[in-house]
């Protein structure tokens, strides 16, 4: 069982940066690949970024590309997503999830955290 909790959410002015992280206790967390998707205010929720279990694969949302990276510690079971350049339409919940490829679509996915609020103001 994987579960992975957010962090690092918060409130920032449009262009600036934030870091948020994403931790699994568990024992097979560098069996899996992990992603980042983010559900805005009113709409459905969209992918952001995924990384393999290795780290050497990732896959981007054309909205975030250049924007947004993607990285991980294995040793320290945390996914991250650095975001620069942050736009107001960049607001949502942001999830993590974890899953055994990287795939864009939501359903590949098998474990989610709760999510973690992102505001970015104009």
């Amino acid at each position: 069982q994987v579960q992975p909790v957010e962090s690092g959410g918060g409130l920032v002015q449009a262009g600036g940066s934030l870091r948020l992280s994403c931790t699994a206790s568990t024992r097979t967390f560098s069996n899996y690949a992990m992603a980042w998707f983010r559900q805005p205010p009113g709409k459905e929720r969209e992918f952001v970024a995924a990384i393999s279990w290795k780290g050497d694969s990732t896959l981007y949302a054309d909205s975030v590309k250049g924007r947004f990276t993607g990285s991980r510690d294995n040793a320290k079971n945390t996914v991250f997503l650095q975001m620069n350049s942050l736009k107001p339409e960049d607001t949502a919940v942001y999830y993590c999830a974890a899953g055994p490829f990287v795939r864009a679509a939501a359903e590949e996915y098998d474990y989610w955290g709760q999510g973690t609020q992102v505001t970015v103001s104009s």
